[in-house]
This record gives structure tokens, sequence and C-alpha cells, in this order.
């Protein structure tokens, strides 16, 4: 054999040892580095912080997280998907990136470009009215839209947000109308609901407790399908006949694409069981929203569903890109 011959049968055999030494390879063995693509100090990253606290002792490793934010969430999101599928780089994020953001910007990457690992947290959002507004309740609310197309103005996180997607998922669902004002975020929508100057409160149920409590604000219906311990009064879409039109700002982990099912599992069992515990759980409940915990399959049935109906909804209403 000639010695370029026995080089390359040398390169050849080393190829063919290193998927199973990878394979063979304990994991975690090092930190895993946990991409969030928001700065720090947002609802996203506080609770992932807690969250990745939570799944060190369950992997045996740290759990470093690394702010990255910019691009509605789609630079942290490109990180995730063009690192190395070893398991030691993961994202933590809500939804918009993944769901909402590349029907409306151009993304570095697809809907599937990355591996599942588990939903960890859920919350709907809450629409709410002053007490002189004239329905009581959510069927009531539904009603007074559809008799008064346009007339009524709520307010939202953004165009495209959450918020906004979430109530027109459901008002055009049920064929009624209301007028979107954009806020940034739950705090100027809340002062521009107590002003006067927007009809409806649309936000995150925190805020909004103190005003439903000394009953000069009421919530009359949520975006998640069932009713929110929070706001028992509150309609939840199945009183309203649309269950499946459910939209609610949710986080989850994810994973680079081709990530061995192996390391995969190890992650889903960790992240969902920390998710679940009561720890999280109660931490959870104080800021107004439910600590969850999701088999990978779970997940990435959430995010295709919610992907394909978004598509819908935006392109309605003209928020896709051109």
């Amino acid at each position: 054999m000639t010695r370029l011959k026995r080089g390359a049968a040398a390169a050849l055999a080393a190829l063919c040892i290193l998927p199973a030494a990878f394979a063979q390879e304990k994991y975690p063995s090092r930190p895993i580095e946990l991409v969030i693509p928001t700065a720090a100090g947002g609802g996203t990253d506080i609770s992932l912080r807690v969250l990745a606290e939570l799944v060190e002792p369950l992997l045996g490793q740290k759990v470093v997280v690394v702010n990255k934010p910019g691009g509605g969430g789609t630079l942290g999101m490109a990180q995730v998907v063009q690192a190395r599928p070893d398991g030691y780089t993961i994202g933590g994020l809500w939804n918009a990136p993944l769901t909402m953001t590349p029907h409306m910007l151009p993304a570095p990457y697809k809907v599937s470009d990355y591996s599942a690992v588990s939903l960890v947290t859920s919350s709907p959002t809450v629409m709410c009215v002053k007490s002189a507004f004239p329905a009581a309740d959510g069927k009531a609310f539904i009603e007074e839209l559809r008799k008064n197309p346009g007339k009524y103005t709520y307010g939202n996180d953004g165009v495209g947000g959450t918020i906004q997607l979430a109530a027109e998922r459901v008002f055009t669902k049920l064929g009624v109308k209301a007028r979107p004002i954009p806020f940034a975020g739950a705090g100027e929508t809340l002062k521009a609901f107590l002003g006067g100057h927007v009809d409806i409160y649309g936000g995150s149920i925190p805020p909004i407790m103190p005003y439903v409590k000394d009953k000069s604000a009421r919530c009359v219906m949520v975006t998640s399908a069932e009713r929110n311990s929070s706001v028992p009064d509150a309609a939840g879409l199945a009183d309203l006949g649309a269950p499946e039109e459910a939209t609610v700002l949710w986080r989850g982990i994810i994973a680079p694409l081709k990530l061995p099912a192996d390391r995969l599992a190890i992650l889903q069992k960790a992240f969902a069981s920390a998710a679940q515990s009561d720890k999280f759980r109660e931490f959870m409940l104080k800021r107004g929203e439910e600590a969850k915990g999701s088999s990978s399959a779970e997940f990435r049935n959430l995010i295709d569903s919610e992907y394909e109906a978004m598509g819908k909804v935006m392109a309605a209403i003209g928020l896709t890109k051109k």
C-alpha cells in the first residue's frame, strides 16, 4: 500500500471512530450555555434564570445564561440553530421568535431548524374593561364588539406582538373587530387604559390585578382555552366556543437540529422536571403565570400548529413580509 493510500485509510478510519466516541462520551460533562434572546432583566430572562438554577442539580453541571438580544429574538435563535449539535449550546425563549417574527421579518432560520426540548411556562393574555363598560362577562363583551365593529380600542404590546396576535386570532374567529393601539409593554398599556385613552386593557395578568381587586376594572376574557385561576370570572375560549384559537405567551427550551436522541432525552427530562417542581410552580404563580413541562413531541406540535395559525392571522391583518 502506498504512503498516500495508507494516509487516506487512516483518515477514513478516524472519521468512522469519531461518531462512536461522541456517542459514548458522558453527557453532560461540562457547563451548558443557555442562550436567551433578550436583554437581562425581562420576564423571559428572569423566569429562565430561575429554571436554570433548578436544572443544574438534575444535570450535574452549571447552566450558564448568555443574553443575546436583537432582531425580535432572531439573533439569539440563530446562534442556537448554528451551534454544534452536542447539547452544550441550547436556547430558552418565548414564542414570538419561533412562530410570529419569521412571518414578518427575514429570519436566518426556518421553523424546522432546531430540536424542541420542552415547554416550560404559559401565560394567557387577559382582556379587561372599566366597571362602566356595557358588558359584564365574556359573552356579553364579544356581543358588544360584534354590535359595534371598530368602535372600541384595545391596548397591546406592539404591532405583531403576542398580545395583538392572540386578540386578533380570537376576534377573527368570532367575527368581531376592535382597533389595536400599540404600546411599549404592559405598563404603558395599563397607564393608557386607566387614563381612558383605550377602552380595553390587553396584557398580562399581574399589572391589572390591583384594579380588579378594587373593582375599578373587570377582566372579561383570557386567550387560553380554559379559565385562569388568577381571574376566575374571565371567560376562557372554551366558554366562547373557540378553544382551538387559544394563544398564550409561552416559553420553552430548544436545541440545535440533529442533537443526538439520548442527549435530547436527558435535556427534556431535566427541564420538564424542573419546570414541574413545586418551587418553580410557586415562583411562576406569583407572576401570574403557569409552570409547564412537556415532552419534546408535544412542544414540537405546539410550535408547528401555532406557526401555521399565526401565518394565517398575520396575513389577514396585513403583517406578513412582502
